[in-house]
């Protein structure tokens, strides 16, 4: 084989790797059938879980579909397929499913597997690219990846095989997250932390909890409401009559106020405060307020509660350091 000595030599090359596991994914879209959805069936009714198992890089796609399948609410666990027969066979109860990934279908450790499993009485669904290989017909059910050839120009590295072997593990982890009625709630019980997680939890209350909560008066000095604001640091102060929110001062209100050359010395905060601020309610997502300030390019939001109570005020700053930006 030539080595590749140019741009458009090394850009060909990527394009034709990509081309061949397109066209490898759109066989295995037609190939999906009622088999499929048979096993969809069998691990969303099952009591037991699911054991994924492979060696090489099967294994190593077996690791990625385990953890797909336990965020999205499917119990699964990765049982190595070398370790297996060396005592890891404990991993399997009683009504648990074996889901076998090997290209080939008759891998060594497969061969060895396979009647050990079928001893214990728990069915196997076998992942393959080989219908007739001893995996395809040993197993209670059978996933097939059709493919003519690897993207590796010896045919030989592992990679149109395993990015089907990928594509399917996503396909029956999104067919049984919907089948069960899997919703972004129950995702983010799964995904505590991280940006991800606080995404889908965190509430502007729990942002809110240790800011600073500037407020005035109507009838307030326009020079103690720019105390206000310089003191809370939040870059406004909301305007509140009986814990009512009535309208905002901004920190560029303040200086549009100046630019006008106005007499400070007797102007109000009802004089320059706008009346309809933007606001958000105590109990919405913090990214809710994220998009919300995004959308009407401002880096507060005024919060309230559902009987225009004010309860305080979220910045962009605060979204920014809990990683929701």
């Amino acid at each position: 084989m030539n080595s590749l000595k140019n741009k458009d030599q090394i850009i060909n090359s990527a394009r034709q790797t990509l081309q061949i596991e397109i066209e490898a994914l759109q066989q295995l879209h037609q190939s999906i059938d009622g088999g499929f959805a048979a096993v969809v069936e069998l691990i969303a009714t099952s009591k037991g879980r699911l054991i994924v198992t492979g060696i090489g890089k099967s294994a190593n796609v077996a690791t990625k579909i385990v953890a797909t399948l336990n965020s999205t609410g499917t119990p699964a666990v990765f049982m190595h397929a070398s370790d297996a027969i060396h005592g890891d066979l404990g991993i399997i109860q009683k009504d648990d499913m074996v889901l076998m990934l090997s290209k080939s279908g008759d891998t060594p450790e497969i061969k060895v597997l396979i009647p050990l499993i079928k001893n214990f009485g728990n069915k196997i669904i076998g992942l393959t690219a080989n219908k007739t290989s001893y995996l395809a017909n040993n197993a209670d059910y059978l996933l097939y990846t059709p493919m003519d050839k690897e993207a590796c120009p010896n045919n030989l590295a592992p990679t149109t095989s395993t990015t089907l072997q990928m594509a399917m593990g996503d396909a029956l982890a999104v067919a049984l997250l919907e089948y069960k009625g899997f919703n972004d709630r129950d995702f983010a019980k799964y995904h505590p932390g991280g940006t991800l997680g606080k995404r889908l939890y965190l509430r502007v209350a729990d942002v809110i909890v240790n800011n600073e909560k500037p407020q005035s008066k109507p009838e307030d000095l326009i020079k103690d409401v720019i105390i206000e604001i310089t003191k809370k640091r939040l870059g406004a102060t909301a305007i509140i009559h009986n814990n009512i929110l009535t309208g905002i001062i901004t920190d560029g209100d303040v200086r549009r106020m100046l630019q006008q050359n106005m007499d400070i010395a007797s102007v109000k905060a009802k004089d320059v405060m706008s009346r309809q601020p933007k606001t958000i309610l105590h109990n919405a997502l913090a990214v809710d307020a994220l998009n919300k300030m995004q959308k009407h390019n401002i880096s507060q939001l005024v919060v309230i509660d559902e009987n225009n109570n004010y309860k305080g005020m979220i910045h962009l700053h605060d979204l920014l350091k809990e990683g929701i930006i």
